[in-house]
């Protein structure tokens, strides 16, 4: 791995926001358009609550956890999640693996052991990352900061549409129970709660599309790039 010094000079726009807030369609939208690398951080609590769903260890056992995570042999490719080789994406993109990491996700010894992981990903030309915790936390030094959401009952519309465009059974009130669950969860917790900095830029997505969002995002790192 480069060292901290090289690693500070690649540029990282860093998306932080609720679940369902559309954090990561814009982070991939402008990734691409930028050339960059993009990591979907969320994608490694997934991978946690799925590796140890299939161990039968609990979401709520932090040190069993904390030692699962050390050792996971995590590969991202394009759009594609593997496992120890094993090809996991829809597995850990399904609604209860999305419920596990946001529980997972409260235990520092999970998050303690991701932290290196997660700061690999920054890679000439740039990294381009979504989260909870991006801006706040792995990337304090980012060259821009976004924090990405919208309503809850907006968000709950948007997975139950997407859902339901998938061919998947959905119930909205369920949905949207689980959202603001989520919400509290990710909010509260002791573990890098999930917070608008006071350096990131508020982006309300409600009554935005997701190219209205794209490109207030790549106009802010513009800006940005303009700063002495």
């Amino acid at each position: 791995m480069a060292n901290n010094s090289t690693l500070s000079t690649i540029p990282v726009i860093a998306i932080d926001g609720p679940s369902a807030s559309g954090k990561g369609t814009v982070a991939q939208l402008v990734a691409e358009k930028l050339n960059f690398h993009y990591f979907d951080s969320g994608a490694l609590y997934r991978i946690v609550a799925f590796e140890a769903y299939k161990n039968n260890i609990e979401w709520n056992d932090a040190e069993m956890l904390g030692e699962l995570a050390k050792n996971l042999k995590i590969q991202f490719s394009r759009n594609e999640i593997y496992l120890d080789g094993e090809r996991i994406t829809e597995a850990v993109r399904s609604e209860e693996m999305s419920s596990g990491a946001s529980q997972v996700a409260t235990h520092p010894q999970v998050r303690n052991a991701l932290l290196d992981l997660q700061c690999s990903f920054r890679k000439a030309p740039g990294l381009v990352v979504d989260g909870r915790d991006m801006g706040s936390v792995i990337f304090k030094d980012a060259v821009l900061k976004i924090f990405l959401t919208a309503s809850v009952e907006i968000r709950a519309e948007r997975r139950y549409k997407q859902l339901i465009n998938k061919g998947l059974n959905a119930n909205y009130a369920q949905i949207l129970a689980d959202l603001q669950s989520r919400d509290e969860r990710d909010s509260w917790r002791s573990a890098a709660p999930l917070i608008q900095t006071a350096d990131a830029l508020l982006l309300e997505t409600s009554k935005c599309s997701i190219e209205e969002a794209v490109k207030l995002v790549l106009n802010a790192y513009e800006i940005s790039n303009k700063k002495p």
